[in-house]
């Protein structure tokens, strides 16, 4: 982030906040802690913190940046084949600039069918990984083997785009809702996604059948003035 870059942070917190005060040097400080970040991912992260909190500090935008980057790595499921001739060293590096690629968005969310040469992901060469997966066998990983990433989708509960966490009430969760997950593992075993109308329906109908349940083991009070 640039220094004028970051003078339009300190604007856009301003506009955002109101209330918050600011000084004469509020934005040379501000430059020096949010330099390393990319200007676009904070000016995200100032429109997510300020939608939940009246005040904010140039921590919690690190906070909320790191975060959004951290979803970005995952839902890029990224797989490293390596190269044979490298050294630990060079594949660490590697491996650092891989993941530092898919946090930038340079690296869009994939499936994990995609991410291990099973998809329509031709920029993936062969490697060690694609050679190993050979030996074992074609069939794609089923749900029973956990090969599931949520968040490579988008939910239908609070209409999380592809590559961000899921909300509650406007806070992020830690972890994915569970009507989302349902949908990841059905797509890593090749079902299509659930019909809303029809889970619903499927609610109500236990509902019912509960009540009903309930209903016939339920006995009335016995009546003590018949009793002699």
């Amino acid at each position: 982030m640039t220094e004028d870059e970051a003078i339009q942070i300190a604007e856009y917190v301003a506009a955002a906040c109101p209330a918050q005060k600011f000084g004469e040097f509020t934005p040379d400080v501000w430059g020096e802690i949010l330099a390393p970040y990319d200007a676009d991912d904070a000016r995200r992260a100032v429109i997510a913190v300020a939608a939940r909190q009246p005040f904010i500090s140039p921590a919690e935008i690190i906070i909320e940046i790191k975060a959004r980057r951290a979803d970005r790595i995952e839902a890029a499921t990224l797989v490293y084949d390596g190269d044979p001739g490298e050294t630990g060293l060079e594949s660490a590096r590697s491996i650092r600039a891989l993941a530092k690629a898919a946090a930038d968005g340079a690296i869009p969310p994939r499936p994990v069918r995609a991410a291990l040469g099973r998809g329509t992901t031709p920029e993936l060469p062969p490697g060690r990984a694609a050679a190993v997966l050979g030996t074992v066998g074609t069939a794609l990983p089923t749900v029973r083997a956990g090969v599931t990433n949520p968040r490579a989708l988008p939910c239908r509960i609070c209409q999380a785009l592809p590559g961000t966490s899921c909300t509650t009430r406007g806070r992020r969760r830690q972890d994915v809702h569970p009507a989302r997950l349902d949908d990841a593992k059905r797509a890593a075993a090749g079902l299509p996604p659930i019909d809303p109308a029809e889970e619903q329906l499927e609610i109500e109908r236990r509902r019912a059948a509960s009540a009903a349940a309930l209903a016939a083991t339920e006995q009335p009070a016995p009546n003590y003035e018949d009793i002699t």
